[in-house]
């Protein structure tokens, strides 16, 4: 790891063996390092690893905060956000989710957003590129009429 304005190596680590043990240079303990700065540095990790850590982090054995950064909190989550849901279709295209994601970097041909489209009976998954947000409503109108021709259904639910 390194520092992203000196440009100096803040940490190695050898991935040769199974274990990855951290080696810290000399120079990494300047001053002003602190417990939060290092908790960031390697990854957010909670309390019980950053005392583990006390021998090669000297500063942090008193340091260490009841304070949980917003990273370490959601790393810790273990149940998703949504309640289970006890409705289930009971045929194709009784209920199909719709999830429409934005690239980051647009592909090579110039397309910005996905639409991804999932029937909940057969879980099969569909996936529109689009080069334009608008053309999300012309994409799901198309696919509800390709249901139709092709499946001789309709999409009840959404």
């Amino acid at each position: 790891m390194m520092d992203l304005h000196t440009r100096n190596v803040i940490v190695w680590c050898n991935s040769v063996r199974p274990l990855y043990p951290l080696c810290f240079p000399a120079a990494t303990f300047v001053a002003g390092s602190t417990c939060t700065l290092w908790h960031r540095h390697v990854g957010h990790p909670g309390h019980e690893a950053l005392s583990r850590l006390a021998h090669v982090l000297p500063f942090c054995t008193k340091e260490v905060s009841s304070d949980l950064c917003h990273a370490y909190q959601l790393g810790r989550h273990t149940h998703l956000p949504f309640h289970a849901s006890s409705s289930r279709a009971t045929s194709i295209f009784d209920i199909i989710h719709c999830d429409l994601w934005t690239s980051p970097i647009p592909s090579v041909s110039r397309f910005k957003y996905y639409l991804v489209i999932l029937d909940d009976f057969s879980h099969y998954l569909w996936t529109f590129a689009l080069r334009l947000k608008s053309n999300t409503f012309s994409t799901l109108a198309n696919f509800f009429s390709d249901v139709a021709t092709l499946f001789r259904t309709s999409v009840k639910a959404l």
